[in-house]
């Protein structure tokens, strides 16, 4: 029996009986189980293979994120390297060692 068939036997008991907390909850369970299958469904994950597929989107997403930091501590060194270079030749134009620098 899937969930769908489940879920109208209990609305059946439910509506039959009088919606006791236990038949409440037990409809719940299974509104929301189908509901999840059918996400899963829809997004394509329903499949047996579909946590190595969910395993390789966190890998790739890992070095993404890995390789982002790298990009922005090496952009954050080279603009902090420029900013000394221009540091070290202001001072060496006002020492007057101009003639070394050009």
């Amino acid at each position: 029996m899937n969930n769908e068939e489940m879920l109208a036997r209990l609305m059946a008991q439910a509506e039959g009986d009088g919606a006791d907390l236990v038949t409440l909850r037990a409809i719940v369970e299974e509104a929301t189980d189908s509901g999840a299958v059918r996400v899963l469904d829809r997004l394509g994950l329903a499949d047996p293979s579909a946590q190595d597929d969910i395993d390789e989107l966190r890998e790739l997403l890992g070095a993404w994120r890995d390789a982002k930091a790298s990009a922005w501590k090496a952009a954050i060194r080279w603009v902090v390297r420029g900013a000394l270079a221009l540091l070290l030749v202001g001072i060496a134009m006002r020492l007057g060692l101009g003639h070394l620098v050009s």
